[in-house]
């Protein structure tokens, strides 16, 4: 059975790593519109790996996510001519990261709709205080931002998408990961054992904004020009939790295939169907819910325990692999 396990760990390393090789080589033979799309198309990964990183193992479903991205975006727009690019991006996740503390210490005490309701409530409340401060006290709405090719942005997403993996696969398997999971069967039980809980919520919060943070700091750069309304998008925080949900929680690659699958399909709707694009995304996540509760990667599972046998597949809405 070990040999068997390794076996299919190294199998997943090399598809990893042809995959990440084919990536590295894509500015070089394909043409600019295609590292636009992957670009746009990793940032949606990035986010959805973060959003996943808390919400997959505790259960919070966090709609908090625009509030860091436009922290990181905000951030390249007063640094980006200041600072070096890498110590720019790096200082967009340590604003969001210190956001994420401050909101997770207020919010992180809540539970359920409560939760989800004033964690989409912080959003718009910085949104509007930053137009406030805007428009009252600097007498401008906005900020121009220091244009970096496309390529630098898609491979410094490359870079961030590695370590969010990387992090998430260590992290769900050390005793961390074990806490978080303790967390999400139940919060009292996890406490009675010695967890402590509060700590654990808000440093892991904390920890996701952080990728979300450098990932709105080095995409910022593709644009020219920002304020609080473009910074600060809803569907920034809706869009990952839907991406996650479809791809399925269950499994660290779940939420990187709902990103690309819905990321891509995004793109197409866009430019297909502009003005009804969010109907169609609503009516998929409507038949995700009632038909596939546990996502891609659970419908996967579930077809594998059926036809190949193995163990109830209804244990896999929650598993890690």
């Amino acid at each position: 059975m070990k040999l068997k396990t390794d076996a299919k760990n190294v199998s997943y390393l090399v598809i990893i790593i042809l995959i990440l090789a084919f990536l590295v080589a894509v500015p070089f033979i394909s043409k600019p519109y295609t590292v636009i799309l992957l670009k746009n198309i990793l940032m949606f990964v990035a986010l959805t790996l973060s959003w996943a990183l808390f919400s997959g193992p505790t259960g919070y479903i966090s709609l908090a996510t625009a509030a860091f991205y436009g922290a990181g975006i905000y951030t390249a727009a007063y640094l980006g001519d200041v600072l070096p690019l890498p110590v720019m991006v790096l200082c967009g996740g340590v604003a969001s990261f210190l956001l994420a503390l401050i909101i997770g210490a207020i919010t992180l005490r809540l539970r359920g709709i409560y939760f989800a309701i004033f964690t989409l409530s912080s959003v718009e409340l910085i949104k509007h205080v930053l137009h406030w401060i805007e428009i009252t006290v600097l007498g401008k709405r906005g900020r121009p931002v220091v244009k970096v090719s496309d390529s630098t942005v898609f491979y410094v997403i490359l870079i961030i998408v590695v370590l969010l993996l990387v992090t998430t696969y260590f992290l769900k398997r050390s005793r961390y990961g074990m806490a978080m999971s303790s967390i999400g069967s139940c919060e009292e039980a996890a406490a009675h054992i010695g967890v402590n809980v509060v700590r654990v919520k808000v440093f892991t919060f904390a920890l996701s904004s952080f990728f979300i943070g450098l990932t709105g700091a080095i995409m910022a750069t593709g644009l020219i020009y920002i304020d609080s309304q473009i910074a600060f998008d809803l569907n920034y925080s809706f869009f990952p939790t839907l991406m996650a949900t479809f791809g399925g929680l269950g499994n660290i690659f779940g939420p990187v295939i709902g990103a690309v699958l819905f990321s891509y399909l995004r793109e197409i709707l866009i430019t297909k169907f502009p003005y009804v694009y969010m109907l169609i995304f609503g009516l998929v996540m409507i038949l995700t819910i009632l038909y596939l509760p546990n996502g891609i990667i659970g419908l996967a599972q579930t077809i594998k325990v059926k036809f190949l046998g193995g163990k109830d597949a209804t244990a896999t809405g929650r598993k890690v692999n």
